[in-house]
Formats: structure tokens, sequence, C-alpha cells
């Protein structure tokens, strides 16, 4: 690398992970830049949801390197240490599917939950900036309410707010919308588009391509644990060179 290029945001080599005999990465590589979108897109099973797991430290994969830019390398091909993991989950904050909000918590509570106890940030600092946040997603008004009383796109909204009250260098988002009502997918979309429009750097896996095409700047294909394609959103989602990469977006844009 030249003195005038500089390197990616994160960097993944050779990310490998089974579960018992199945094998579920067989050999990942990826590179986002800061402030790109990379869209994650494939069948079920085929692996992208394992790899976010692996660059939050929520897995441990079996082999293959993940570094971001301002922390080590932490290669898992070799015995790692506690802090080498906590070193990814300090730079990434995960969106899940299924909300994970603590349901004993009010709104605000479930905000401030990781700035406080795990990142030991002032409490009155970490209210303020929690409040913020939550207007600006149109829920200021719900942050003494407590999860059931939420539909399922505001409990989504509220995941995305608690992923940035960290403060992370990456967002990454698993089928943000994948179990909410079709009428409450705008909303969430619409949040997600904005802090693409505002610079932050997000790994997102989707079955939303419309959105993945608006959003994102690289959409990596993924089948059986590996990358099959990946390009531009145009050339992938419109255009795809691969027979399986094909059929995908075929079945995907045309389900009946």
């Amino acid at each position: 690398m030249s003195p005038t290029e500089s390197a990616p945001m994160l960097r993944v080599s050779d990310l490998q992970k089974s579960f018992g005999d199945h094998q579920v990465l067989r050999s990942i590589d990826l590179a986002v830049e800061p402030g790109e979108v990379l869209a994650l897109i494939g069948p079920s099973g085929s692996g992208k949801t394992t790899v976010l797991r692996c660059l939050n430290g929520l897995e441990h994969p079996d082999g293959g390197n993940v570094a971001f830019a301002s922390g080590p390398v932490v290669d898992f091909s070799a015995k790692t240490t506690k802090r080498q993991r906590d070193s990814l989950r300090t730079r990434s904050a995960m969106v899940f599917q299924s909300y994970n909000l603590f349901p004993h918590m009010t709104v605000l509570q479930n905000v401030i939950e990781g700035p406080v106890t795990v990142q030991k940030r002032k409490r009155a600092d970490a209210v303020a900036e929690a409040e913020q946040l939550l207007e600006r997603v149109g829920l200021g008004a719900k942050k003494a309410a407590y999860p059931h009383e939420l539909s399922g796109g505001q409990q989504q909204r509220v995941g995305i707010v608690r992923a940035l009250a960290l403060k992370p260098s990456l967002l990454l988002f698993d089928e943000p919308t994948s179990a909410l009502d079709p009428e409450l997918v705008g909303d969430v979309l619409t949040v997600i588009k904005e802090l693409a429009e505002e610079g932050w750097t997000m790994v997102l896996v989707t079955h939303e391509l419309a959105f993945a095409r608006e959003v994102a700047d690289e959409v990596v294909f993924m089948d059986g644990g590996v990358v099959v394609e990946r390009g531009h959103p145009d050339q992938v989602l419109r255009e795809p060179r691969e027979d399986r990469t094909r059929q995908f977006v075929h079945r995907l844009l045309n389900p009946f």
C-alpha cells in the first residue's frame, strides 16, 4: 500500500466458521471503506448473519483475520485474547432482526444501558444523548414506554438508536425489516437511508433488493458459505454475471 492510500475501515480475510460438521463460512474476504454501505444478500443459510456475528464478536470464527483500521489484527487461526475479541465489540454495534430489547426496561433505559454499564459514561450525558437520538427517529415521546407498548417498527427504531448510542465505527444490520409488518418497513428503511446519507459505515444483511440497490455502495451475494459475486448494486442486482446470483435475484423480484 502506498503512503497516499488509506486502509479500509474493516478488512476480513479468509473468515471460516463451522457448527459441528456443518461449515457455514468457507473463506470470506471483505473490505469496507469509511462511509461505505456494504449489503450482504443471499438465501437463508448462506452465512450472512454469521459474518455479522463474527464481526461483532458474538461468534468466534475458526480461522481468518478481522481488522479495523484503528485496532489490532485479530487472527482467529491462532489463540485470541479477550482484549482482542473485545476490540471488535467496541468498534461495531449490531441491530438485530428480532429487536432484542430488554422487556423489563423502558425505551430510555434500553438505550443508555450500553453507554453507562459497558462504556462507563456518565449517566447524565448518556441520557441527554439518548433523548436527542430518540427525538431524531420520532420516538422522543416514547422514552418512558416499555417494549411491549411499541409497534414492531418502533421497537426496531429503538434498536437502531441503541446501536447509535454506542458511537461505533461500524453499524451492523441483520435483516432489520424481516420481522416487521409490511406497512412498518418504510419507517425503518428511512432511518437507515438517512444514516447512510450522513456517512455512517454499515454492513447490511437484507432481502430488500430495491433498498440495497438504492443505499449500498457494494453488494455481495453469498451462497453456501462463500462469496459468489460482488460488485456495484446496478451490476449485481440488474445484470448479475453468475447464474446462481441471477436465479436468486429473479426469485426475489418475481416471487409468484
